[in-house]
């Protein structure tokens, strides 16, 4: 099993859950930023260019959610069965974590990957900061009283608690003390501090919160 990875990105979520699950995984590190996800190569791995990819069972499976499924499904755990009750919560949130991976990314963009800075929107960041909010909020309402998005620990954990670190980058935590509660709880995490230790640090943010500009107009 490979794993095609860049720090701090999206493939933090399959290293997770293999660790979660307990699987050997050799990892490939790739950069953001020399072109070598966009060489042939890699595209015949995940034909976007985009991380992450796993080799497994003798193929290429691309797409985080799809991965993650998929290894829930070999491995017969951390996720319900079709037709158990928590099914569709579960699908629910692998879903709703890339909605809010996307919102992330055209935040990384605005704020972190555009130059000139000039050439970046303040309106769009603010929009996209608002849009944000909204998830955010639904989560903090959701996970109100509870320890894990369904009624244990499952791989939708792995696909939206990687999400959270990246949120509070650009929403302040003290504003929904229920999902800091949850980040919390998720980077305790044994699994999680193993693969954090493997992952090789954080390849996108150079601060520890990003403001919108005060522009006006």
């Amino acid at each position: 099993m490979i794993l095609h990875h860049v720090p701090g990105s999206r493939s933090m979520r399959v290293l997770w859950l293999i660790e979660e699950l307990g699987l050997d995984c050799t990892l490939r590190s790739w950069s953001l930023t020399d072109g070598s996800l966009r060489s042939a190569e890699f595209r015949a791995l995940s034909p976007a260019g985009r991380i992450p990819a796993l080799e497994i069972d003798g193929r290429a499976i691309f797409e985080s959610g799809a991965i993650l499924q998929y290894l829930t499904e070999r491995e017969g755990r951390l996720a319900p069965r079709p037709g158990e009750p928590e099914r569709a919560d579960f699908l629910e949130w692998v879903h709703f974590a890339e909605t809010q991976a996307n919102i992330l990314q055209a935040l990384n963009i605005h704020h972190i990957f555009l130059r000139p800075e000039s050439a970046r929107s303040v309106p769009l960041m603010r929009l996209d900061t608002r849009r944000l909010a909204v998830t955010a909020q639904a989560l903090d309402a959701h996970l109100a009283g509870r320890e894990t998005l369904l009624s244990t620990f499952s791989a939708a954990d792995c696909m939206l608690g990687f999400n959270i670190e990246a949120l509070f980058r650009f929403l302040p935590a003290a504003g929904y003390p229920a999902l800091a509660a949850y980040r919390d709880r998720m980077l305790a995490r044994p699994a999680y501090r193993r693969a954090l230790a493997r992952a090789g640090g954080d390849a996108i943010y150079d601060r520890d919160f990003y403001e919108v500009p005060d522009v006006q107009g």
